[in-house]
């Protein structure tokens, strides 16, 4: 059983962005935005593994994030948990997929040469909503 409040659900299916922090290699705060995709049980989100936030979680896989409702800006959900695995965007499958949904283009415009791009999921543990 998740615990993402049912009535919370809806905002990480929308094109909400949500705001991910992470713990930097000296202990400080790093906050990023990502676009998300939700399974039911694992919150998903797509990065390279030549970013910081990547070698961040590599380091230690706490995570915290929060995502507000597009359409009721006030309504806000905040998750904190673990990654708990990592998996090869195989195609570019994922980011694609993010792309059609946050920008109606079929493939992602922005990837560069040489990236090396995963899925990370996150489990939630925690959950505060607004």
């Amino acid at each position: 059983m998740s615990v993402v409040p049912q009535d919370r659900v809806a905002i990480l299916t929308k094109r909400s962005f949500a705001h991910v922090a992470t713990i930097g290699p000296d202990g400080e705060p790093q906050s990023n935005p990502v676009w998300i995709d939700w399974d039911g049980e694992f919150v998903k989100f797509s990065q390279t593994t030549g970013r910081q936030k990547y070698r961040n979680l590599q380091r230690d896989n706490r995570i915290a994030l929060s995502a507000h409702d597009p359409d009721e800006p006030h309504r806000y959900l905040e998750i904190r948990g673990r990654i708990e695995r990592v998996e090869d965007d195989v195609d570019n499958a994922f980011i694609n997929k993010m792309a059609k949904k946050y920008i109606n283009q079929d493939v992602y415009p922005w990837e560069q040469p040489g990236d090396h791009r995963v899925v990370l999921y996150v489990r939630p543990e925690h959950a505060t909503k607004q």
